[in-house]
């Protein structure tokens, strides 16, 4: 899949213009999605130092993205954009601004790797718990069991 990924409040806590801190499992998780040949694409309003400042902050941890704010590497960004919105071909869109709020990221782990939407992993969540007597394996340890 390609997956549009944003930056402020998806990656890190929100602190525009500044960069605030990693949300719990974000860089990891894209790592692992990237381990499973996903193409990742930063989608973020920074632009100029702001932008390569989040990019930098990424690949401090490893996270290198298949292109940023673009459908691909190469591609040209017009000097005069004719409106300042970037249309992006992806398969899936990970952000904040989302309807409700950004599950976590073993959630959105699970979903992915599933194939889920976010109210079948809600349904198969609160399911799992009703029916069980025994407390449920953490996300993180099914999935690094794996």
């Amino acid at each position: 899949m390609i997956i549009a990924v944003d930056f402020d409040g998806t990656i890190v806590e929100h602190r525009y213009p500044e960069i605030g801190k990693e949300i719990p499992f974000a860089i990891a998780t894209l790592k692992k999605l990237q381990a499973e040949r996903h193409l990742l694409i930063l989608w973020t309003v920074r632009e100029g130092v702001l932008l390569d400042n989040a990019v930098e902050f990424c690949r401090k941890r490893g996270l290198e993205f298949y292109a940023i704010n673009a459908n691909y590497p190469d591609e040209p960004i017009p000097s005069q954009p004719t409106c300042p919105c970037r249309k992006l071909q992806a398969d899936l869109f990970i952000d904040d601004r989302n309807v409700g709020k950004l599950p976590d990221w073993g959630a959105i782990y699970e979903m992915l790797h599933e194939g889920w939407s976010y109210r079948r992993y809600l349904s198969m969540l609160y399911e799992s718990d009703s029916n069980s007597k025994h407390k449920k394996k953490s996300l993180w340890r099914r999935m690094w069991e794996k």
